[in-house]
């Protein structure tokens, strides 16, 4: 039995267009394809023609997509979760909550600010300098909502790289220094972010930066037995800025329906 005739059998295989999938397959190459819904995991694309096709809540997690061609590909709601996609063109797709989790995006040729609207978690290869201030603020809120607490406060300082001037994003770096008991960063964050307030005129959100700041200072010099632990930033924040707001998104991320990843 053929290849393909192993793989349809394997795989239960739902698509847009079976005519188009069988393409793909055989061809290795299918412009303005409608492969909408397909279940491609695992399958072996290197190379393919994908421009302009429909691939919007496809399943091609852990897929071989080493030199694609996928640039204006619909990949709305995809899941390319652990593919490898290196040295594939991209440019111009959509990536409306696409699930790139894990991928491999070494020399991906990507669209600028491409990964606003997508999920990268883990993704390696990517060029951080592709990525927007909001994308890597807001995988830095994901990181913090896990406790994954040293990787928040390594995307929130390269959030900050790209826009100091945003107070957010320092004191989202100080909840995150504080939460592994990095006073003294902390501290300098949260003092950094109120004088950022207060230029804007937000004098009130100001006073409760400069009182967090205060208050791990003064928890700094207490001997170790009397210190309440970490977290002392999150604490502080409750109330009038409280840790939810100050984590908050920067830009609205779609969300991956439940069941499509692998």
């Amino acid at each position: 039995m053929p290849l393909l005739g192993l793989w349809l059998i394997a795989i239960p295989v739902h698509a847009e267009n079976m005519d188009d999938l069988i393409k793909v397959l055989e061809d290795g190459e299918c412009r303005n394809c409608r492969l909408a819904d397909a279940d491609l995991v695992h399958a072996d694309l290197r190379d393919a023609d994908l421009r302009d096709a429909r691939l919007q809540r496809a399943n091609l997690g852990e897929a071989q997509l080493d030199g694609a061609d996928l640039s204006g590909a619909n990949l709305s709601f995809t899941s390319l979760r652990g593919a490898s996609l290196r040295g594939a063109n991209l440019e111009g797709s959509v990536l409306h909550g696409t699930d790139l989790r894990d991928a491999d995006l070494s020399g991906a040729r990507l669209s600028p600010n491409a990964l606003e609207e997508a999920h990268w978690q883990g993704a390696t290869g990517i060029n951080r300098a592709m990525q927007s201030h909001a994308a890597l603020h807001n995988a830095g809120v994901e990181a913090s909502q896990s406790g994954r607490w040293s990787e928040a406060e390594q995307l929130f300082s390269a959030a900050i790289l790209r826009t100091p001037e945003e107070p957010l994003s320092w004191v989202a770096r100080g909840i995150s220094r504080s939460e592994q008991a990095k006073d003294q960063l902390a501290e300098q964050d949260f003092r950094y972010a109120a004088v950022l307030y207060e230029q804007q005129g937000a004098d009130a959100w100001a006073n409760q930066l400069y009182n967090a700041a205060d208050s791990i200072s003064t928890r700094r010099f207490e001997p170790t037995e009397q210190k309440a632990g970490n977290g002392l930033g999150n604490q502080l924040l409750e109330g009038t800025i409280n840790g939810f707001k100050m984590l908050a998104p920067l830009a609205a991320k779609a969300l991956i329906p439940l069941g499509l990843g692998l």
